[in-house]
């Protein structure tokens, strides 16, 4: 089987090539992004691997199918980029990789709210200059904090594991809550009203679409922390941005961004941001933002690329598709 790989870098293919050894694929790769200009390159192919922000829209699943792809296998557990609806009407099947380290993102979350929270990367940049005053840098004790977990699936789940070792009391809402977590809350508004911190753990669907939004955030108490490791258009961002000028938002700390698409796994350090609500965003100094990294450890590369690649080994030989998305 012939595989076209985009959005590559240098990790994803060494992880690739290395899984690939037991599966002697052709595995061809691309360091562009899938999208309509882009799609030619996977002429020829009988497959094409995508990553999170490549385009799979309608017009893009038309010219692969023209051009004789047979099955599209994502390298994440997200799919709202994918339209499901023509890929079913062309009879391609589209596979993902739903869990790979729940850990990975969970750990991540956490480091993200700690940093923030004891502004450790000012602290950072004040100690490299010799500058060792703490002025400015006054955290709080995360035990005894009320924490609201929205969507308990395997990360938010593990998430709620972490904070309940630090003493944190742990609110938790999910429309399909799991059965062996006690920590739900079916009312999301009882939540995001008494959470001091609030951490997004859910999938983005036309329901949670700009969930935090700026009435949602007028509920919330005044200094609410906010992360958000899962998708970015969970989030408002205009409406975070107003809330922290205003003080109502205490602090944000996200992995993800709505329009990062035009802007993460790029090397944009010479050039003018030209994306002016993230630019804002970087301006604050109770603003920490990761570039899409929360995935990133080798134990969730190495689970990502080998479900990958076992997805298209099922589908190679006739086999039932343990992770196709259906709808």
């Amino acid at each position: 089987m012939k595989v076209a790989v985009f959005s590559t870098r240098h990790t994803d293919k060494a992880f690739l090539q290395k899984q690939n050894e037991a599966f002697q694929f052709e595995i061809h790769f691309f360091e562009s992004g899938l999208q309509e200009q882009t799609a030619s390159l996977a002429d020829g192919f009988d497959a094409v691997c995508a990553f999170v922000n490549d385009d799979l829209g309608r017009d893009v699943l038309l010219k692969l199918k023209e051009l004789g792809v047979k099955i599209i296998a994502l390298r994440c557990a997200g799919f709202n980029q994918v339209d499901l609806e023509t890929a079913k009407e062309l009879n391609i099947p589209v596979v993902r990789v739903p869990a790979y380290s729940p850990y990975a993102v969970a750990e991540h979350t956490l480091a993200l709210l700690l940093c923030l929270n004891r502004k450790i990367h000012r602290a950072y940049n004040r100690v490299r200059e010799g500058n060792f005053n703490l002025e400015g840098l006054l955290g709080f004790d995360l035990h005894d904090k009320t924490v609201g977990v929205v969507g308990t699936g395997k990360i938010g789940k593990v998430v709620v594991q972490i904070l309940q070792g630090f003493g944190s009391k742990v609110l938790c809402y999910d429309p399909y809550p799991a059965p062996d977590l006690k920590e739900v809350s079916s009312d999301l508004n009882s939540l995001l009203y008494n959470s001091d911190i609030i951490t997004l753990h859910c999938p983005l669907t036309p329901q949670s679409y700009h969930l935090i939004n700026e009435e949602v955030i007028l509920q919330m108490k005044d200094g609410v922390i906010l992360v958000n490791t899962s998708r970015g258009a969970l989030i408002d961002a205009r409406a975070v941005i107003k809330g922290l000028k205003s003080g109502k938002v205490g602090g944000l700390a996200i992995d993800v961004y709505e329009e990062e698409g035009d802007l993460f796994f790029e090397d944009l350090s010479n050039q003018v941001i030209q994306d002016d609500v993230f630019a804002r965003l970087t301006t604050f100094p109770n603003v920490l933002i990761t570039g899409h990294q929360a995935f990133f450890t080798d134990r969730a590369l190495t689970n990502i690329t080998h479900t990958t690649l076992s997805n298209l080994s099922e589908f190679q030989q006739g086999l039932a598709l343990t992770n196709q998305i259906v709808i």
